[in-house]
């Protein structure tokens, strides 16, 4: 890919993952044309991530008031058969924004499900690690996801769970015709710190669905914080 195939550059910057098990019937209507569930150790998970995105810059232009803000995501994962081999990536049940264009330009662009909700958000870092809280507003209640991680992050090691949460490449997304965009996102490994006292404080019906309440009012089966890096996101073409 050529430089001017980048769409936006940014930061994504302590990335709060809260995973949880789901059947996997529960996804496959939502699976991407072209695309197949991609399993740990044959087990559905969707993530419900929250990060802040920092320096947004779309075709290289900053857009006033606009350029940092908080996004919280239910998401999973996929996989998809290439030629050069196997992409892994994410696809999205729902993403969350404070700022109404930008959800605009993603249903648009991408036909993603962004919705544009109040938000907020509290990171405390320190020598002894970090906690991040991301909180969205919906019908008057303050909904949030908080995860707390100590001492040090550490690059995720090859094969692991942390491995397969944080480092997907790709991005697909079903299209209003029943067709798939795929798109590429670059940024370099990430370090994380493994959560503690993780929990998902959330209307979970009316943000993600009836379908959703029982697997996101459930524990996390694991929990992550990613430090984040500067990103690329490429033009999606489809497949």
């Amino acid at each position: 890919m050529q430089p001017t195939d980048i769409f936006l550059t940014a930061e994504w910057r302590h990335l709060a993952m809260l995973n949880f098990e789901v059947d996997p019937v529960l996804l496959r209507s939502r699976v991407p044309p072209g695309t197949e569930l991609d399993l740990w150790h044959g087990k559905a998970l969707v993530s419900v991530v929250g990060f802040m995105f920092l320096n947004a810059r779309v075709l290289g232009l900053s857009v006033p008031f606009h350029e940092n803000f908080e996004e919280v995501n239910l998401r999973f994962y996929v996989r998809r058969k290439a030629p050069d081999g196997d992409r892994r990536g994410v696809t999205f049940v729902k993403e969350l924004v404070p700022r109404g264009a930008i959800a605009f330009v993603a249903r648009t662009l991408y036909n993603e499900n962004y919705a544009a909700l109040p938000m907020q958000n509290a990171i405390s870092t320190s020598g002894t690690g970090i906690t991040a809280r991301y909180a969205w507003q919906l019908a008057k209640r303050w909904n949030f996801l908080n995860a707390r991680g100590s001492g040090a992050p550490m690059p995720a090691q090859s094969g692991s769970e942390g491995e397969f949460i944080t480092e997907h490449y790709w991005g697909y997304a079903r299209q209003r015709d029943g067709g798939c965009v795929e798109y590429r996102v670059e940024h370099p490994k990430w370090r994380v710190w493994e959560a503690d006292d993780a929990v998902l404080d959330a209307d979970v019906d009316a943000t993600y669905g009836a379908e959703f309440s029982a697997a996101l009012n459930a524990r996390p089966t694991s929990a992550f914080i990613a430090d984040g890096s500067e990103v690329k996101v490429y033009r999606g073409c489809r497949v």
